[in-house]
């Protein structure tokens, strides 16, 4: 080989096009991988001032991408002889490997984080897998995962530092394409990685002027630090509702590849993540978590411009735990003032309790409950503070009810949106 040649073998990408290809071809089987649908979604659009796209791909098996990757990489594997796979996960590449592994008639053991969501960990256990629940965080997780390959004959399947892991995520890509041809911007969540890798070389291949948009979580942020110094920078530890991106780093391959393909990279916090889950279940009719709804989130934000644009976000899971989903949902109705809780300085006498009540239902609001505090040490004898817990249709209507308390002569505060 001459210098020249051996010059373009060191910039020759390690995932190509044509790896996403054969792994579109391993995958064409419904019962592993189904096309996700597309839809359109006015309401977004609306707010954005484009036309928004949303890839369903929470609607996927297992209810993320994952199995894509694990089936590519687990069918090829068991085809040389492989019978035993370990992987770590917080949860949804845990289903994928459990799925995949289960339909070539495989073992795996998933390790999982021990505050990894219950139904994800229930789900893991359903498509057929073994769980291990070890460590507080993923990092924890994966040094444990590792520890069991080098005890047995398993071999370990990596959430995204995988080049069939990649090529199969990539197969959402080549479907992104074909489902709207004429897309300006496609948004994906970062985690790893390993899904804006694959994604990112097959939309570059089939439509090299459309912009690839990467999003991560504010909590879990990785990539702008390891673009910045050219290689990947881990985190000692994550904090953020989207726990399907919260890896805490990504790899030298998947920075690689994003250096390559990914146009632009943004954050969005976790009130702009629980926002978008809030707007997705009332206009677009869709259960997706924290992950899922990041790329919305991003399209939503002001850091991403996509006015007068085709504009497609990944939704790109939807095992939303139901304890997370009420403790979002009460976020983001509180954030909304549609949640209110006001604490009412009065006079401790019969009837004000009637008084304030009456004031508030006049205006249709719904009085949740109400707490009476006396043993407040500021308060002075015969004073109290009545703390009502209400559910209002917004910051407008919160407004009004707390004008008209002030204007009956009471010292009134929403202590759950303190201003």
């Amino acid at each position: 080989m001459t210098a020249s040649e051996s010059d373009a073998a060191a910039t020759e990408p390690e995932i190509t096009y044509a790896d996403v290809e054969r792994a579109r071809e391993r995958l064409d089987d419904d019962q592993v991988v189904k096309q996700t649908p597309v839809e359109r979604s006015t309401s977004l659009g609306k707010f954005v001032g484009g036309d928004v796209y949303l890839k369903m791909e929470h609607l996927q098996w297992t209810g993320s991408f994952k199995t894509r990757g694990a089936y590519n990489k687990i069918s090829q594997d068991t085809a040389d002889g492989v019978e035993e796979f370990v992987a770590a996960s917080a949860g949804n590449h845990a289903q994928g490997v459990a799925l995949a592994a289960t339909r070539c008639g495989a073992d795996a053991t998933i390790c999982m984080p021990k505050g990894a969501p219950q139904a994800k960990v229930d789900a893991t256990r359903g498509y057929g897998a073994t769980v291990e629940l070890v460590g507080t965080d993923f990092q924890e997780t994966m040094a444990h995962a590792k520890q069991l390959v080098t005890e047995s004959d398993a071999e370990f399947v990596h959430a995204y530092d995988d080049p069939d892991i990649i090529a199969g995520q990539g197969t959402l890509g080549i479907e992104m394409y074909h489902d709207c041809p004429a897309v300006d911007t496609v948004v994906v969540p970062i985690g790893g990685g390993g899904l804006i890798s694959g994604v990112s070389t097959a939309v570059k291949h089939l439509s090299p002027e459309t912009r690839v948009v990467g999003v991560q979580a504010t909590g879990a942020e990785t990539v702008h630090e390891s673009l910045d110094k050219g290689m990947p920078v881990t985190l000692d530890s994550v904090d953020t509702i989207a726990d399907g991106i919260a890896t805490g780093g990504i790899s030298e391959r998947t920075l690689d590849i994003i250096q390559r393909n990914v146009d632009e990279v943004v954050t969005v916090t976790d009130a702009e993540i629980a926002q978008a889950i809030l707007l997705l279940l009332e206009r677009a009719k869709q259960v997706v978590e924290g992950a899922g709804a990041a790329s919305v989130a991003a399209v939503l934000s002001d850091d991403l411009d996509v006015q007068g644009e085709a504009v497609m976000p990944v939704l790109c899971g939807g095992n939303l735990d139901m304890t997370m989903m009420r403790t979002l949902l009460v976020h983001a109705l509180t954030d909304r003032q549609q949640i209110i809780q006001l604490r009412v300085r009065i006079d401790d006498e019969p009837g004000t309790m009637a008084e304030l009540s009456g004031i508030i239902g006049a205006h249709g609001a719904n009085i949740h409950d109400v707490r009476h505090d006396r043993s407040v040490g500021h308060l002075t004898v015969g004073e109290a503070y009545l703390v009502f817990n209400i559910e209002t249709t917004g910051a407008k209507q919160a407004a009004s009810i707390i004008d008209d308390i002030e204007t009956a002569g009471y010292p009134v505060e929403d202590i759950a949106n303190p201003s």
